[in-house]
């Protein structure tokens, strides 16, 4: 029975649906001021945050396969990973235009001066490269061999993930659930996220800034 509904199509397109409601909530709070006092904080820590719970999610199909003896689970796996992929993606972006201003050369320096920044940049790129081959047409090219040696990565994505997770929260003294920073009481609003939120950055306690006469304040 749980197998016949498995299969039927509006299963997955309703997953997708689900797994976007975080998304579709993040960005109707950003219109309506609704993001706390620090916005940008906020966006960068929630999409993270959503990233790492769908790649946990992901890794939960192959065990429920094996252990269910049910292969319709893996309908799933290639919808979450992308899930997983566009969550990651919304961080990095979050990250690079709100904390970062989109100043590609500060980016690239605050990857080499702060290691969990580093780490998440790594697993971002090993993350990029499964979402690019995750097509049919990927694995016919590759050949199946090495395509599942490449899509092996993904734990290697899990422990670069949850790693730049904690030691993020070990930069921030903050191991409980995650509190939201008050640097400047400025408004949110989208014209001000045109104009980029970089203002608000707080600096790391346990890593050099990249200016420390001329940077911003840092969200970690």
């Amino acid at each position: 029975m749980l197998r016949d509904v498995l299969r039927k199509p509006f299963v997955k397109q309703g997953l997708v649906l689900v797994s976007l409601l975080p998304f579709a909530w993040l960005f109707a709070s950003a219109l309506l001021d609704q993001l706390g006092p620090n916005p940008a904080e906020y966006l960068i820590r929630a999409t993270g945050e959503w990233a790492l719970r769908f790649l946990c999610i992901t890794l939960l199909i192959t065990p429920l396969r094996v252990t269910l003896k049910m292969p319709e689970w893996l309908l799933f796996r290639r919808s979450l990973g992308l899930l997983t992929f566009f969550y990651a993606l919304l961080h990095a972006v979050c990250y690079s235009l709100f904390d970062m201003g989109l100043a590609w050369n500060d980016i690239w320096v605050d990857i080499i001066q702060r290691p969990f920044i580093a780490v998440g940049f790594v697993a971002a790129v090993l993350l990029s490269l499964l979402a690019a081959t995750s097509s049919n047409w990927a694995i016919k090219k590759m050949g199946v061999a090495r395509w599942r040696m490449l899509h092996r990565c993904v734990y290697a994505i899990a422990a670069l993930a949850i790693l730049h997770f904690f030691w993020m929260r070990s930069g921030k003294r903050n191991f409980e659930k995650t509190k939201v920073v008050f640097v400047q009481g400025t408004k949110f609003s989208p014209t001000k996220v045109s104009a980029g939120v970089s203002r608000w950055r707080i600096k790391c306690t346990c890593w050099p800034s990249i200016n420390t006469s001329a940077a911003r304040p840092r969200v970690l």
